[in-house]
């Protein structure tokens, strides 16, 4: 019994940072850099950015939308429900690169999304994890799970 209680008591302990690459690496730069462009994309409509950033395998989870595996309708998903209604702000200093050795890397932290059609609605940060692969000499998003 003691086995046990010493086993959720490491289950349960944080591990946040364990394992993230120091954020002045190349590579968190470059995680941190494409995160900024495709929000900027988001956040602005520009569908053909967001669209060059994603796999044609993308897989994204979304805890209330579920599972989306056509890029086609991730990308009008986006078109009809986040264009001019959305923005997305990434929470300082919560963004923790991990690298996935010989496929690229995993992004996660909080982001705050904010109802541009209700300013005044409360927004609170959600969790987000991003798969990014590094394919050739570019890189692309594999797989989202977004978490509200």
């Amino acid at each position: 019994m003691n086995y046990l209680k010493i086993i959720l008591l490491i289950a349960f302990i944080p591990i946040t940072g364990i394992g993230q690459v120091a954020q002045d690496s190349e590579l968190f730069k470059t995680i941190s850099g494409l995160d900024q462009q495709y929000f900027d994309a988001y956040n602005t409509c520009d569908l053909e950015t967001q669209a060059s950033l994603y796999a044609e395998d993308i897989k994204f989870y979304h805890d209330k939308g579920g599972l989306s595996t056509v890029k086609q309708d991730i990308m009008n998903a986006i078109e009809n429900n986040i264009c001019n209604k959305v923005t997305r702000t990434l929470v300082p200093e919560s963004l923790e690169v991990h690298e996935i050795k010989d496929f690229g890397a995993i992004a996660m932290g909080l982001h705050t999304f904010y109802n541009n059609q209700e300013p005044d609605a409360p927004s609170k940060p959600s969790k987000f994890i991003m798969i990014w692969r590094h394919v050739d000499t570019r890189w692309e998003i594999a797989e989202v799970i977004s978490l509200h």
